[in-house]
């Protein structure tokens, strides 16, 4: 059957299907948004506090780096709390990946090009078998190995997918076949050509990122680009968006980037104008405070602010709730699509934050209802 609007459609890369603790990584699963903690590991109370406002802008899986035993010996505790499955982040020791498998870790993160040899990865196997943890083979252009690179000369695309290759020839000698991959680099026309050629090479789940990308503003710009093609090419199974900025940044764009290509949906999708002098109300500043307001909504729906009448009522149709500018402080309310009634500046952001609520508790009553019938 045909899709009512095939311009819109996405044919996902089929993979095999691996868990990171209770959350299924590739095959028809969601495409999950992970995140890394920055607070000390060894501070375990820090480190909840930090992935518990991850957990809340919605992360389906938290990193957390392991850096030393301090850092593996709190793990367990940051473990117990968690209500995500953690991954650990090792580079360099090894016996560190054996230490957090053991503390609750659901996977675990090698880099290749700083691990260590043969002997060193099946250590680490044995660990991750023993304790029924995944692996994250982290492939990144700033850190290849030295025969890698006096190979090709510099970081290219065939250099990160040998790694990558390799490494995975590893793990599969070892007996062991659940893993993701990542083939990072901060080099968007890099990253995005590493991931092309390895989808076609590998059937295992690929973990998305444009590695040190930025801060806030310019690393969403270049995670959008690269993971934006890539995702709407069908590649990808779970994304992490790296931002100089707080970790549940990275989990709010991670989510931004899958619901503009209708691959996941959570929380009130806005659609905004960028405001002109013909907008009957500051457009910017309440669309920075519905935001704010309704950042605790994590049922899907959907709200337009536009300024004026030129496109207002046309996306108003589109959108469960939609707010247009009007003349003398008096602007134009749709439910559903449909003009409905009109509201006072002064009145106007409350107005439709309970609108926004009331909209959303319907829905997830309706949601209930019909897992109740079934």
């Amino acid at each position: 059957m045909s899709s009512v609007r095939p311009w819109r459609d996405i044919a996902r890369r089929q993979s095999r299907q691996i868990m990171v603790g209770k959350v299924p990584i590739g095959g028809d699963a969601p495409i999950a948004v992970q995140t890394m903690t920055n607070t000390l590991t060894s501070d375990a109370v820090a480190t909840i506090d930090q992935i518990r406002r991850c957990e809340e802008a919605g992360a389906d899986i938290v990193r957390v780096s392991c850096p030393d035993v301090e850092s593996t010996t709190a793990f367990r505790q940051i473990a117990r709390a968690s209500r995500v499955p953690l991954v650990a982040d090792i580079h360099f020791h090894y016996k560190r990946a054996l230490e957090a498998a053991d503390a609750g870790a659901a996977c675990l993160r090698i880099n290749p090009g700083n691990i260590g040899g043969s002997d060193r990865v099946a250590e680490v196997v044995r660990a991750a078998k023993a304790n029924g943890c995944s692996i994250r083979i982290g492939v990144n252009a700033g850190s290849l190995e030295k025969d890698l690179l006096e190979k090709y000369g510099e970081p290219c695309p065939e250099a990160l997918i040998e790694s990558a290759l390799d490494h995975i020839k590893l793990l599969q000698d070892h007996d062991f076949h659940e893993y993701k991959v990542a083939v990072k680099a901060s080099d968007v026309f890099l990253a995005v050509s590493a991931y092309m050629g390895l989808a076609e090479a590998v059937d295992c789940p690929l973990h998305l990122g444009i590695t040190e990308a930025g801060g806030l503003i310019g690393g969403t710009v270049k995670s959008a680009i690269g993971m934006g093609n890539l995702l709407w090419a069908g590649i990808g199974d779970t994304i992490r968006v790296s931002l100089s900025a707080p970790p549940e940044e990275e989990v709010r764009v991670g989510f931004e980037i899958l619901k503009s290509l209708g691959l996941r949906t959570r929380g009130v999708r806005v659609v905004s104008c960028p405001s002109c002098a013909r907008q009957g109300f500051d457009v910017i500043k309440t669309v920075e405070a519905l935001e704010t307001r309704l950042s605790h909504i994590k049922t899907p729906l959907s709200l337009s602010v536009l300024g004026c009448v030129v496109n207002g009522p046309g996306e108003a149709r589109e959108t469960d709730i939609g707010l247009t500018g009007g003349g003398n402080g008096k602007h134009m309310v749709y439910l559903s699509g449909v003009t409905d009634h009109t509201v006072q500046s002064e009145d106007m952001l409350e107005h439709i934050v309970k609108l926004v609520e009331a909209k959303a508790a319907e829905i997830e009553a309706a949601q209930v209802e019909t897992e109740a019938a079934e």
